[in-house]
């Protein structure tokens, strides 16, 4: 019975999904009004529904009701509770339910809350988020439905992937879905205010916090899935630019380059087309990541999907998309006005060429990403990684950072180079000192060298805007933007760091016996047999020493899944405040000894701190622009009052 509520709650969201549409497209036309008032409710009950589909989904498999395919197919009576909840998404069918439930919710969220817009784009913006969520509504109903029953329920559950049995699976979809789907949002946005002619800045301003939302989560969900494939697939690696990576970094880039277009369209009344365009982008790159991982094109602990039908159908919702927004910009672009214009000695200049570089990067990353799939269409097989992304991106990245550094301190419209003289010579001297100490003190290669002198320089400029100013009448945005540019330049140190400087040892030791990497001596104590809910393993006892101080314990596993059936390597992490110590644990030798693979990577967990600053940084941001909202909204109703009492 959940299941059947369940199903039948996503039906009745998917016809108030078409009634909304059409609604709220028939509302654009003269004596449109009775149908007006039927878009928002309808937009408030479909997220409603959708919220419970979802939600019955979730109950499914903490029941483990393997009647329903789904959960006979990704579920384990024995399996923790954690991770009974967390495979509901971690599958296709339940992952693309969590997509059209945030979509709905988000749409629920925006026909609730949303007033500052003109009632036709508003209406237009409803309608446009509703001809989105139908195509996915169709997706599940038609061609991957959640709650199939099986006709002889399983007598157990086949398991979830034992790669997926982690906290990272609770945190990384969900907050990288949140993200995908504030771009939609962005995309909806854009497409009620090109139909409706209204590009401006109340247009961006309501946009905004869509956009930085979604960024914000973007954000943390490329964070905790680098730390997670760090930590989890024993590797040593946290970046290896595989596809489904890529997947997620391409929104990213766009979702940057769409935050700051929108933000001088809001404040500045510049960049109206580009603003759109980038809206369009953003959601398409988030398509495109749907499709390279649901499509089942690509093999990947991601790729759920493998039926070439569900590809073809994500395939043509991507075409439909992109394609039909494209044309309506081509079509209605003339009708975008140019904007305020500005100098090229300006902060309005140096965001522009930022966010010319971002989309740089993102075509290299892109075509680096599509280049091998289209060449196996023709049965031949390449492989593009670092050698490829590392170099060709850098030439982008490199004059990014640099303008990066130097924007902020620049008025806006107009502004020369020579009023802040002072902090471009504090900023380039210790820069220059920082280069020529770091290539006297080591050899390193070129890239991680300029990341290293590069991140010194950006973290000094992050908070040079302060200089002059009194600290408390800093608004909180301008805080929350040179956190962020703070967590990038503390980001690329911790990924230059370990890039020049991690050693690596893959020795076979006998119990009792040592070995060393880089200031660390591990001694292998014992090893022993020990067991987990639905798991057995061979548990290393490591005690590891820093350059000869006392020893602490570190436990790396070689488990043994039954559910399903597969071996895995769970590493070790011995962190200190200059960098981790990354131990795995491998197979006996026929000698008795065991293989050791060890890894000391000074400085790397500066990566995902430069990541949670960047993200907090956006949150500071975003508190900052809706309590000036508020203040610009409560100044406006205090003056419309005013006003009333003036006329009577």
């Amino acid at each position: 019975m959940i299941a059947e509520l369940g199903l039948a709650a996503l039906w009745l969201a998917a016809a108030l999904a078409a009634l909304q549409l059409v609604a709220g497209a028939l509302a654009q036309r003269e004596g449109g009004a009775e149908l007006a008032q039927l878009v928002r409710p309808a937009a408030i009950v479909q997220g409603l529904l959708a919220g419970f589909s979802f939600l019955m989904l979730l109950v499914l498999f903490a029941q483990t009701d393997l009647s329903v395919k789904l959960v006979a197919m990704n579920s384990h009576s024995e399996k923790p509770m954690l991770f009974k909840l967390s495979g509901a998404f971690g599958n296709h069918e339940g992952s693309m339910l969590l997509w059209i439930t945030v979509m709905a919710l988000a749409g629920a969220l925006i026909a609730a809350v949303e007033r500052r817009l003109p009632e036709k784009t508003m209406l237009a913006t409803l309608a446009a988020q509703a001809f989105v969520g139908i195509g996915f509504y169709a997706f599940l109903l038609l061609s991957s439905n959640p709650f199939e029953r099986l006709p002889v329920p399983a007598m157990e559950g086949m398991g979830l992937n034992p790669l997926l049995q982690d906290i990272g699976l609770v945190f990384h979809p969900p907050t990288l879905y949140i993200g995908y789907v504030g771009l939609s949002v962005a995309f909806s946005f854009a497409v009620g205010a090109l139909l409706t002619r209204q590009v401006n800045p109340d247009f961006a301003r309501a946009m905004r916090p869509w956009v930085l939302g979604a960024w914000i989560f973007l954000t943390l969900g490329i964070t905790a899935g680098s730390y997670w494939a760090y930590y989890e697939l024993g590797w040593g690696g946290w970046w290896f630019w595989d596809p489904v990576e890529n997947a997620s970094l391409m929104p990213w880039l766009a979702a940057t380059a769409l935050l700051h277009s929108a933000s001088v369209l809001a404040s500045r009344d510049a960049l109206r087309a580009w603003t759109i365009m980038l809206g369009v982008v953003a959601f398409s790159m988030s398509m495109v990541g749907t499709f390279l991982v649901r499509s089942g094109i690509l093999t990947s602990v991601h790729a759920f999907a493998v039926d070439p039908e569900r590809g073809t159908f994500i395939l043509g919702l991507l075409v439909l998309y992109i394609g039909g927004a494209l044309l309506l910009f081509a079509l209605r672009a003339g009708t975008v006005s140019e904007g305020e214009r500005f100098s090229a000695t300006s902060r309005e200049g140096a965001l522009v060429f930022n966010n010319v570089m971002l989309c740089a990067i993102l075509g290299i990353v892109l075509v680096g990403t599509l280049y091998p799939l289209v060449t196996e269409a023709f049965d031949v097989r390449v492989s593009v990684g670092p050698p490829y992304f590392n170099p060709v991106g850098a030439i982008f990245v490199v004059p990014m950072l640099i303008v990066m550094a130097v924007g902020p301190l620049l008025r806006w419209r107009r502004d020369s180079l020579a009023r802040i003289r002072l902090p471009l010579v504090i900023v380039g001297s210790v820069s220059f000192a920082a280069l020529i100490l770091v290539s006297l003190l080591t050899s390193i290669a070129i890239l991680p060298l300029l990341g290293l002198v590069l991140a010194l320089g950006l973290a000094i400029a992050s908070f040079m805007p302060i200089r002059g100013r009194k600290l408390r009448l800093l608004p909180i945005a301008t805080w929350g933007m040179m956190i962020a540019h703070f967590g990038i330049a503390v980001a690329l140190f911790g990924m230059a760091s370990e890039t020049a400087f991690s050693e690596e040892t893959l020795a076979a030791v006998e119990v009792g016996g040592s070995t060393e990497v880089g200031p660390w001596t591990v001694v292998l104590a014992e090893v022993r047999p020990t067991a987990g809910p639905n798991w057995t393993a061979l548990e290393g006892r490591l005690m590891v020493s820093y350059d000869g101080g006392a020893a602490t314990e570190t436990d790396p596993q070689s488990r043994n899944f039954w559910a399903p059936a597969q071996e895995t390597t769970e590493s070790a992490l011995t962190t200190r405040w200059n960098g981790q110590l990354y131990s795995v644990i491998g197979r006996q030798a026929g000698d008795g000894r065991w293989q050791l693979r060890l890894w000391w990577k000074p400085f790397v967990t500066f990566i995902w701190y430069g990541g949670m600053l960047i993200a907090l940084g956006g949150v500071l941001a975003l508190i900052g622009r809706v309590m000036a909202d508020l203040k610009r909204r409560s100044i406006r109703a205090r003056t419309a009052s005013r006003r009333a009492e003036a006329a009577q």
